[in-house]
């Protein structure tokens, strides 16, 4: 046994300020990405529907490695779900942005799929180094 403590161990710390602005930040970077997937996937139906998926994808991706844990992932899947389902709602004066179509539900589905996916694969916080092997 080694003198280092588990990581599971340790008490839990508190988020820096830095991990704090990144997580808002990629939130806000997810709402975008949901309004331009919304704009982009009625579009060009086939064509649009898996573009807008695989930005989703690569952003929740790419949030999760740059982040170093899920927490990147589900940052950029909350802002793109709140946007699109804001996006969702009819206003007053009867406009909407998405029509009663295969295409809204595929996207609206879809993404909520993707991004599940996306934070389940997305690395967790692991410790490192031989001494944490089992048998070893």
């Amino acid at each position: 046994m080694s003198d280092r403590t588990s990581l599971l161990a340790q008490p839990p710390r508190p988020p820096s300020a830095a991990r704090i602005g990144a997580g808002l930040g990629l939130f806000l970077l997810g709402a975008v990405v949901g309004a331009a997937g919304a704009l982009v996937q009625p579009g060009w139906f086939p064509g649009g529907l898996l573009l807008a998926l695989a930005g989703e994808a690569g952003l929740c991706l790419g949030a999760s490695r740059a982040m170093r844990s899920r927490a990147g992932a589900v940052a950029a899947a909350g802002g793109w779900t709140l946007a699109v389902v804001l996006l969702t709602a009819s206003r007053p004066e009867g406009d909407f942005l998405f029509a009663a179509g295969s295409g809204s539900y595929l996207f609206l589905l879809g993404g909520i799929a993707v991004a599940v996916m996306c934070a389940t694969l997305a690395p967790g916080r692991q410790p490192g180094g031989a001494s944490v092997r089992l048998g070893k």
